[in-house]
């Protein structure tokens, strides 16, 4: 199989095809997207074809994947400013495939008259790479394809209308997944990396993923007591300290706002956000 270390999903025309990073350009790869190299078989072939990454339409690393699952309050920094106590176990809650947009794409922000309340989270996101269930904390691990930067975008008040807030978090088009997936022969398990979003430039959250109270092994082992984690799945562990909601007062992003979020060794999300 291609080798995982850097990968990506590029947009060609209507349609969208897997490339592997290799310098200044991206090789095309004979698969959709990053999901269906993870889920081959056998080797996937180079098509012959390159293009430069400065010009590149990057789609979601992963298109569809089969499941997009969230890990809420994770970080010790952020479950402080919220007021919460030290989880026992993971939170977890989904997205769908159509969440996801690219690491470029504007994040078209819902009509004024649904909700102004849109906030900000970077994560650092999981792929998949073989099936895994019931894993012990090595299996776990050799699980995991890579990883890559996501921001689980938020409804604020949508997430709040009642005890169960999927709603506000499965909003459409507000995602960014990429830009590219780096391999666990990079990155480990994902500690010790430094995450940030900013707001215009202006920084709005820097911790460490090495402050997730449950770390990459912790979740792909419990979820995979759940529930048989595939090729290309997406777990996103948490967001540190620093969304909009837990300022004084709250922020939210708006019209215009360019929104980035980056993590160590992986690269960044750049998204303009719009009005419908």
């Amino acid at each position: 199989m291609v080798g995982m270390s850097r990968l990506c999903t590029v947009r060609i025309g209507s349609s969208t095809r897997a490339g592997r990073i290799d310098g200044d350009d991206i090789v095309i790869l004979d698969a959709a997207d990053v999901g269906d190299v993870l889920r081959a078989d056998s080797e996937v072939a180079e098509t012959g074809e390159a293009i430069p990454r400065e010009t590149a339409r990057l789609a979601p690393v992963v298109t569809a994947p089969d499941k997009v699952v969230c890990v809420g309050v994770n970080y010790l920094d952020h479950i402080e400013e919220m007021g919460r106590d030290r989880p026992s176990a993971p939170t977890y809650f989904a997205k769908f495939a159509n969440s996801l947009i690219g690491a470029t794409d504007d994040l078209v922000l819902p009509p004024i008259d649904v909700s102004t309340h849109i906030d900000w989270e970077v994560e650092l996101a999981i792929v998949i790479g073989s099936p895994v269930r019931h894993a012990s904390p090595s299996e776990a691990l050799a699980a995991v394809a890579g990883y890559t930067v996501m921001n689980d975008g938020s409804v604020r008040d949508y997430q709040r209308r009642t005890t169960q807030f999927l709603a506000g978090k499965m909003f459409e088009g507000l995602s960014p997944l990429g830009p590219v997936l780096v391999g666990v022969d990079e990155l480990g398990d994902g500690s010790g990396l430094e995450i940030r979003s900013e707001v215009d430039g202006v920084v709005k959250q820097q911790s460490s993923t090495s402050e997730l109270c449950f770390n990459v092994v912790d979740i792909v082992q419990d979820l995979s007591a759940i529930t048989t984690l595939m090729p290309g799945d997406v777990i996103a562990t948490g967001t540190p300290g620093g969304v909009g909601a837990a300022r004084t007062p709250p922020e939210w992003l708006t019209d215009g706002a360019v929104l980035r979020c980056s993590i160590e060794g992986v690269g960044a999300t750049e998204n303009r956000c719009v009005l419908p």
